[in-house]
């Protein structure tokens, strides 16, 4: 899709600082866990050759060192670059917030972590924005300057719609993704249902759920009567949020959508990563990364 947007300077700046932000994790703590979970996916052997100061133990190739009386690591060869795919949720529960950060910027955050970790291990990234219609496409790219319009086009693309329907986004990169992939969609999840084409899309590529979630949506603040506007029909009701039974009723309302999503997430065996906007996304990333390189050491040794 032809971009048609201004830039305004603030949007600028405001990409500037995200990329600031994230320079330090990126280079510091997540590029070599990206590495190693996702680039040794596509290694193949090369070599048997003597150990160097700074190589890693777990590329010891202990027969071979015990028959030579010395120590000896495997060299491995990537096959193939990847292909990363960000699926960003820009409908209108994408712009609510009730700390310093809205999901939106959480988003962006994101988007910025992952792109330009991607970049520095020389893969191509894209981006599909949607809320209930494929917003803005960006066909995967390698380089830091496409990594930053990236983070751009989730900050100020002009959306047309403000309803979610992640089912088009997620049939849409099913068909546009040729090869395998790695896909991140990032979003509240609170959607249309979607059981297939998730189901479609896992199968072919790697997917990886990334859940935002606000302190604002988890319990209703005793407010008295209030009010709300519903960001994305903009349809209006008034509650009693001190009534017992009103609270009680959105409270299972939520755990019942959670337990569903998770359920779904798991008979589907696709990852999930929550990311709450008031603590951050390091911990949350840092996490996965761990419990995948875990899982593919298990699958190896297998």
């Amino acid at each position: 899709m032809a971009e048609t947007q201004s830039i305004s300077p603030e949007i600028l700046r405001q990409v500037k600082r995200i990329e600031l932000r994230t320079r330090g994790l990126v280079n510091s703590r997540f590029v070599g866990e990206y590495h190693s979970v996702f680039k040794g996916q596509g290694m193949e052997f090369s070599e048997v050759r003597e150990y160097q100061i700074g190589d890693e133990v777990r590329t010891i190739d202990w027969n071979v060192s015990a028959r030579m009386h010395r120590l000896f690591v495997k060299r491995y060869v990537e096959e193939r670059e990847l292909t990363v795919m960000l699926i960003v949720d820009c409908s209108g529960s994408s712009r609510f917030g009730t700390g310093e950060r809205d999901k939106q910027s959480m988003a962006a955050e994101l988007a910025a972590v992952l792109a330009l970790t991607a970049t520095r291990n020389n893969d191509r990234v894209g981006l599909i924005l949607c809320s209930d219609r494929i917003e803005h496409v960006v066909p995967p790219r390698k380089g830091r300057r496409h990594a930053l319009r990236l983070v751009r086009d989730v900050l100020a693309w002009p959306t047309t719609s403000r309803g979610t329907n992640l089912a088009l986004a997620l049939d849409y990169a099913s068909r546009v993704l040729t090869h395998h992939a790695l896909v991140f969609v990032i979003s509240d999840f609170v959607s249309a249902p979607m059981d297939r084409p998730l189901k479609m899309l896992s199968q072919r590529h790697d997917l990886v759920a990334v859940v935002l979630d606000d302190p604002g949506e988890r319990a209703l603040p005793e407010l008295g009567v209030a009010r709300l506007v519903d960001p994305e029909t903009g349809r209006f009701v008034e509650i009693d949020t001190n009534a017992a039974s009103v609270r009680a009723r959105y409270g299972d309302a939520l755990d019942g959508e959670r337990a569903s999503r998770q359920q779904l997430l798991r008979r589907l065996a696709i990852d999930e990563v929550l990311v709450r906007t008031e603590k951050g996304y390091a911990e949350p990333l840092l996490r996965f990364f761990n419990t995948r390189e875990t899982r593919g050491r298990k699958t190896r040794r297998r």
